[in-house]
């Protein structure tokens, strides 16, 4: 079956037609490392991790790069506040070292693969990025004014068209900031002059640094080629950086990029995420308080191109939701060793799920229906359990049911199926009195209590699972 993903340029859903057949190559912009990463950072990090490991799943070969920006006026600012009095040609790369460092480490928390992907720093390409700049000066798509370097916005093709804005409408709302020096208010700078004390090196143009734009351009056309098929990123980024991508490439003679996918950016109850407003959360302060599957099951259900609102009670509901999968793992684990001689029961439930998974990746990566039927093949398999022991079939049903589950669970999403906190230890006999307590608490009807005492219980890994005969049983998480 074939994929279809919503083309941003297009704005419309096509198939999937590569380039070379079975091969992707893709470029996603990264981090600016000048701080701790967030939850957004996570977001955007995971649904591109989710696209290529379902591109790998579909037999893809993958080529996967995500650039890194370590030279930007935010780290040179973090360097001053962070390290003052110290050379900013070197303190500005310590700086992006250690925020680089921290991405990378919850990346790893958050278990995104990390493996055959690649990370140019755009410290490590300033002399090809200056090369870029050279052939786009001789083309006559770049100009020199006063040691900067602009690009001619009028020698663009349609310039707007991935944003889909007219040129004439853009113009009348840009000014020309303070210092700059150039043609058009629309004309971005390709490399900036050196400010006194700042990081800069030399070029044919005098000491300075490339703009931000420009990077993106020399790394993927270097690493993929002048045309490769996939460039992704937050919406945020289409006007101007991805637009400005476009524009430079092509003045370079380049055929760019071929399919653009945008997500939808992240909001924190309603509010846009900032320090200010006290609502800055990073990726180990929710990590510190819930496993990482309940993070990932939250970003899966909302679908990547669409706004999403994060909350705590939703982080709660979704960390709920990875108990449905211990829960079913604890079940098939029981009905194995119950198993007697009996007859075979029907498992088309199986290829059902299954297939609505896979139907709903290949119709623009729907993770939110995806995610939909993953959670039915456990509600089927469960069913499947309840509906009594059977033969050795029924054992071989049970075990590939489990095996579905885990394989597109754990392949396209990541998921790793275990609660990754410390558990304290906790004998049967306090387990036990414990019980007595809440079923004492709910009876006097002090809920509040009894909700406090099963929460306690599964922070040190003992889950609570009420019977319809009114009884109360446990087991140790999986």
């Amino acid at each position: 079956m074939p994929i279809f993903i919503y083309n941003s340029l297009s704005r419309k859903k096509e198939e999937l037609v590569p380039l070379k057949p079975k091969e992707i190559k893709m470029y996603v912009c990264g981090p600016t490392v000048y701080d701790q990463p967030h939850i957004g950072h996570a977001r955007s990090a995971y649904i591109f991790d989710v696209i290529k490991r379902y591109l790998v799943y579909k037999d893809y070969e993958v080529t996967f790069v995500r650039n890194v920006t370590d030279v930007d006026d935010k780290i040179i600012n973090k360097a001053k506040e962070e390290l003052p009095g110290e050379d900013l040609n070197t303190s500005f790369k310590k700086v992006a070292d250690k925020y680089l460092s921290a991405y990378h480490d919850a990346l790893n928390n958050l278990g995104i693969e990390e493996n055959g992907i690649v990370e140019p720093k755009a410290s490590d390409y300033i002399p090809k990025m200056i090369k870029f700049i050279q052939d786009l000066i001789g083309r006559d798509t770049a100009y020199i004014s006063e040691g900067d370097v602009y690009f001619d916005i009028k020698k663009a093709r349609d310039y707007g068209k991935l944003s889909n804005q007219a040129i004439g409408k853009m113009e009348s709302g840009a000014r020309v900031a303070l210092g700059e020096k150039k043609k058009d208010p629309l004309d971005f700078a390709l490399w900036k002059s050196a400010k006194a004390g700042e990081p800069a090196w030399d070029s044919p143009w005098g000491k300075g640094r490339p703009g931000w734009h420009i990077e993106c351009s020399v790394m993927s056309s270097d690493i993929l080629g002048d045309e490769f098929d996939i460039h992704g990123g937050g919406l945020d980024l289409i006007f101007p950086h991805h637009e400005n991508e476009i524009a430079q490439s092509e003045g370079a003679g380049k055929k760019f990029a071929r399919y653009w996918i945008h997500h939808g950016l992240l909001t924190i109850n309603g509010q846009k995420m900032s320090k200010s407003l006290g609502n800055f959360i990073t990726i180990n302060d929710v990590l510190s308080k819930y496993p990482v599957d309940a993070l990932k099951i939250l970003y899966l259900q909302t679908h990547y191109s669409n706004p999403m609102d994060f909350t705590e009670r939703k982080l709660d509901d979704a960390y709920k939701a990875t108990q449905r999968f211990e829960m079913l793992f604890h079940n098939t684990q029981k009905a194995r060793k119950s198993c007697i001689s009996g007859i075979r029961k029907a498992a088309d439930f199986i290829e059902k799920n299954k297939n609505n998974f896979i139907e709903a990746m290949d119709d623009n990566f729907n993770t939110p229906d995806a995610l939909a039927s993953l959670f039915g093949l456990v509600s089927d398999t469960n069913k499947f359990i309840d509906s009594g022991a059977g033969s050795d079939e029924y054992v071989q049903i049970i075990n590939e049911a489990e095996g579905v589950i885990r394989d597109l669970g754990k392949n396209v999403f990541g998921f790793v199926f275990e609660n990754n906190h410390e558990v304290t230890e906790i004998g049967q006999d306090e387990i036990e009195a414990r019980i007595i307590d809440r079923t004492n608490a709910k009876q006097a009807k002090d809920y509040v209590l009894a909700d406090k005492i099963r929460k306690n219980l599964e922070g040190q890994g003992i889950i609570l699972e009420d019977t319809k005969d009114g009884k109360t049983t446990w087991r140790k998480k999986l």
